[in-house]
């Protein structure tokens, strides 16, 4: 702790000596990430599929640079307006006074990112954090040890160590970086995680913003149509094995859908990722065994597994991406997240029995909607709790770089992205220049209010009321 504390004390006397970047500065260190990125893509899909074994440089490509790009370009757009001060209005009794929010700098972010996108969940919140004006402090998981020491290095190419400090470890360097006395501490990462983070900022005082998950629900209502909304749920699904926060994590369905939707989720699967080279595999042998259990458990409790993909090239992959019907209510894949090619498939019997489904478990970080019954969709934004929705896709609401991306309840605390990332990174300060009307300072600020108290007060009151 002692050497951490050292390192802290010294990022925050370099920020103390330019606490006020200028825009130029600010675009300047976010451009530093862009071109990283931008000369180092190969080298990192090679390093990325180092560590999941399997994992296609498109879809890393797609999943995390792409991700960074626009919210470099999104950030270069903007920033310029973000910077400036707003105006807000006055009451009429502080007379030609003027008052306006100005937002600034709150000094070193902490940022703890997860394995599952390791470059895009380290990247995202550093662009944000420095479009504010901070120096940030990196640690990042140790899950993806490869790709989180390539990173370190990058970032140490390409930042000073007080601009952009990056800490590598085990859960022992997690738990002493998580204590440290930030300005702000944002980790992405699993609710059991979340709360030992937050715990330990909790003696500092520390502002924290937690990106956790959750059972994110697909709901495929009776107006829909079933192969766009399996093809859709099959590529969320699907996409990096599941292994993603926002993946859609169950389907609820009415019975009479139940077989279409089945057929259709096969053939979606198939056409996508029967290529064994396009499904990327479990991060460790840890998350394998994890699959494994969840499906073992289903099965013992009288659950169906329907395979999703043929498997001409048996042993390719590692694990086999299946749906699971006829579960027991107490099965586990229905209480826990499962973050891997499992897709649990729940039958209900209309819109409020999905609603109600939904709201007996605690907020999850997305919710997805098929279909065309806007009765029906308008019923279940109003009477559910989620982070984001996106409606007849999955996933593509946190690819918008306008919209706020945060969970809500068990799913997270606050949210980032754009100026929404920009804002939880500043601090807004409120500030009042006290004039008197027209000039004059006989009625100016607090003068009518101050003791002895009379009439003149009384007379001020009754005007305020």
């Amino acid at each position: 702790m002692n050497r951490f504390t050292l390192q802290l004390d010294e990022i925050k006397a370099a920020f103390a000596t330019e606490p006020n970047p200028t825009l130029e500065v600010r675009l300047e260190r976010i451009g530093r990430i862009e071109k990283m990125i931008e000369l180092n893509e190969e080298k990192i899909c090679k390093v990325l599929m180092a560590d999941f074994g399997v994992r296609n440089p498109i879809e890393t490509r797609l999943a995390e640079f792409q991700m960074i790009y626009r919210a470099c370009k999104y950030t270069r757009k903007h920033l310029k307006e973000w910077m400036q001060a707003t105006q807000v209005e006055t009451p009429i009794s502080l007379g030609s006074s003027n008052a306006w929010i100005q937002s600034q700098a709150l000094g070193v972010i902490g940022i703890m990112s997860p394995w599952n996108y390791p470059v895009q969940l380290a990247l995202l919140p550093a662009i944000a954090a420095f479009a504010a004006g901070n120096r940030v402090w990196l640690k990042p998981s140790e899950r993806c040890s490869r790709t989180s020491g390539f990173l370190a290095n990058l970032i140490q190419e390409y930042f000073h160590p007080t601009e952009f400090c990056v800490t590598t470890g085990d859960a022992e360097v997690a738990q002493q970086f998580s204590a440290l006395p930030f300005d702000h501490l944002l980790f992405t990462g699993a609710e059991s995680i979340g709360k030992k983070v937050m715990r330990a900022a909790a003696e500092n005082l520390t502002p924290i913003t937690l990106e956790l998950g959750g059972k994110s629900p697909a709901i495929v209502d009776s107006s829909a149509n079933v192969k766009e909304a399996a093809g859709s749920i099959a590529y969320g699904k699907l996409l990096n094995s599941g292994q993603t926060c926002i993946a859609p994590d169950y389907v609820l369905i009415e019975q009479g859908q139940l077989d279409s939707f089945i057929t259709e989720l096969q053939a979606a699967a198939q056409a996508q990722f029967s290529n064994p080279e396009d499904l990327t595999g479990p991060i460790d042998h840890v998350q394998l065994q994890y699959w494994q259990h969840l499906v073992a458990d289903a099965l013992d409790r009288g659950a169906k597994a329907i395979p999703l993909l043929s498997n001409p090239s048996a042993g390719a992959r590692r694990f086999e991406p299946i749906a699971l019907v006829n579960l027991s209510t107490d099965a586990r894949v229905l209480h826990e997240e499962v973050f891997g090619p499992i897709l649990p498939i729940v039958t209900i019997a209309n819109t409020d029995t999905a609603i109600q489904f939904i709201n007996n478990k605690p907020n999850p970080l997305a919710l997805y909607w098929f279909g065309k019954d806007k009765k029906n969709l308008q019923k279940v934004l109003q009477e559910t709790r989620s982070g984001g929705v996106t409606i007849n896709e999955t996933l593509l609401h946190a690819t918008v770089e306008s919209l706020p991306f945060g969970g809500t309840g068990s799913s997270g605390i606050g949210a980032y992205h754009g100026k929404a990332g920009f804002d939880i990174f500043s601090h807004h300060k409120s500030i009042l220049q006290v004039r008197g009307f027209l000039g004059l300072n006989l009625w100016k600020g607090s003068k009518l209010a101050r003791p002895p108290y009379g009439k003149g007060v009384e007379r001020l009151l009754r005007f305020l009321k």
